[in-house]
């Protein structure tokens, strides 16, 4: 191509698919500045001007300011300094949004008032600093005088949501919803007694050694049954109930009678509060971490076996 070519600004507006009123635009503000005029006084720009032309509508679609774009075209500014200064300020215009589409999205299913509202936006505000210490006062409250029981300092971790710089709007949505159970007094009531329970069991395994928890026991058992079709009222699942009830009678150091078994029921009950689950699903939602196993159809099935077995 010849570069002594001069153009009209229809021409050039034929080339670069913009507008004459755009081309003019710009060549008003000096960022396309024409090379020549005609004998007539009509502008006329060189094959450059293609070019420039042609960033000036990539640096807008990128958001830039027509400052900006006219520093970089005549080099005042390297193209690298701005797109990095424009990338990290998207990252941030994304992550807000991120927050408002979670909090509209749990707005919208869920009918929340005003004031749920508006404690949903606070929460997706937080800094990091702010979750750890929202995080950490609800594990105080759950744990707190138990985590000198080994077992209690990784479970402390385990449940510890961790929202990633930049998150996925489910993971924000997840977040804040976690937040609010922490925030939860009954919430963390539940989980405080299910603590205890786990802190009683595991300071007489100690002195037995490495035991398996109860709902661990309980899952390995009642699952194959479960899974079979077995009646947990039927004969078929005496020996599956004695089988997780002398684990429990063992761990405890007391006998297999109908009060163990009444408190067993009561225990697993507490186990499988829908909202323990719930919290752990959203956990692993703000982790990245894959969806937890359900332990419900399996409580359920033990504790209507148990309920069954110490009826008067």
């Amino acid at each position: 191509m010849d570069g002594d070519t001069l153009y009209s600004i229809g021409e050039l507006a034929r080339r670069t698919g913009l507008t004459v009123k755009t081309i003019r635009f710009y060549s008003d503000r000096g960022i396309v500045a024409p090379t020549d005029r005609s004998p007539a006084g009509y502008r006329l720009y060189d094959i450059d001007a293609v070019a420039r032309l042609e960033l000036v509508r990539t640096l807008r679609e990128l958001g830039l300011d027509l400052s900006t774009i006219r520093k970089v075209v005549d080099r005042e500014l390297s193209l690298r300094e701005v797109a990095a200064a424009h990338a990290e300020a998207l990252a941030v215009q994304i992550r807000v949004l991120r927050l408002r589409r979670a909090v509209l999205t749990a707005v919208a299913e869920r009918g929340s008032t005003p004031e749920e509202t508006e404690l949903m936006h606070r929460l997706a505000q937080l800094s990091e600093d702010e979750r750890r210490r929202l995080i950490g006062d609800f594990l105080d409250a759950v744990f707190g005088g138990l985590d000198a029981a080994p077992a209690f300092a990784g479970v402390m971790r385990s449940m510890t949501p961790e929202l990633p710089d930049n998150p996925e709007a489910e993971q924000v949505q997840a977040w804040v919803e976690l937040a609010e159970m922490s925030l939860d007094p009954d919430f963390r009531a539940v989980v405080r007694r299910m603590a205890e329970d786990q802190a009683a069991e595991q300071a007489r395994s100690d002195t037995m050694g490495p035991r398996r928890d109860i709902a661990a026991a309980v899952r390995d058992q009642a699952g194959p049954a479960l899974t079979a079709g077995v009646d947990p009222a039927s004969p078929q699942a005496d020996p599956i109930v004695a089988a997780f009830t002398a684990h429990y009678a063992h761990l405890l150091g007391r006998p297999d009678d109908v009060e163990l078994r009444r408190r067993l029921a009561t225990r697993l009950e507490s186990v499988n509060d829908p909202r323990r689950e719930r919290y752990l699903q959203l956990l692993a939602v703000v982790n990245g971490w894959p969806a937890p196993e359900s332990l419900a159809p399996v409580l359920d099935w033990s504790v209507q076996a148990l309920r069954v077995r110490t009826q008067q």
